[in-house]
């Protein structure tokens, strides 16, 4: 699982920065060197989540699959004062929700859809989640029940995590340095 690199802004086609555009070919390299071939690759629709992945994606020829279920999570329809709070109790009640927006429960359900998905084909073996920090960590919460919200403050753009595992017994392990 993916978290983009570094983007202009939060706008859903805020492109990468200069420096985003460089950790997108270094994320490529990491992949690359890593001993497992990709079979696909699923992605939010977001550009910089695309734009992430693509140097990797056209040197082997893989296509990007876009799903919806991959954007971030909108925490909510207006400005937030005190968002990092209210980030926080997110990760402390699942249920929590602001007008508007989304729960943790509401993103993690339509997220983890596009998991079970993979985990079901059998015909891929190693696939590329790419996708966004808040989501990302309520993911890998799915898999390993004591991430949260600290986690998530320690996530970087990039940052990989490695899931692997069977019948419902997942490690999870960061592997982007």
């Amino acid at each position: 699982m993916v978290r983009h690199c570094n983007a202009e802004g939060q706008h859903k086609d805020s492109p990468l920065t200069k420096d985003g555009i460089e950790q997108s070919q270094l994320l490529s390299t990491f992949l690359e060197n890593n001993n497992n071939l990709i079979d696909r690759i699923i992605s939010s629709p977001y550009l910089r989540a695309i734009e992430s992945i693509r140097p990797y994606a056209l040197t082997h020829n893989i296509p990007i699959e876009i799903d919806y279920r991959l954007q971030e999570r909108l925490l909510s329809q207006e400005p937030i004062d005190d968002w990092m709070d209210v980030l926080e109790e997110s990760f402390t009640n699942f249920d929590f929700c602001l007008p508007g927006g989304e729960s943790s429960n509401d993103a993690l359900d339509r997220a983890y859809k596009v998991i079970e998905e993979v985990l079901n084909d059998k015909a891929s073996e190693n696939v590329v989640i790419v996708t966004h920090g808040n989501l990302l960590a309520l993911l890998l919460h799915r898999f390993q029940g004591d991430i949260g919200f600290n986690h998530w403050k320690e996530l970087t753009n990039p940052d990989i995590f490695l899931v692997q595992g069977k019948e419902q017994e997942y490690s999870v392990e960061r592997i982007w340095a």
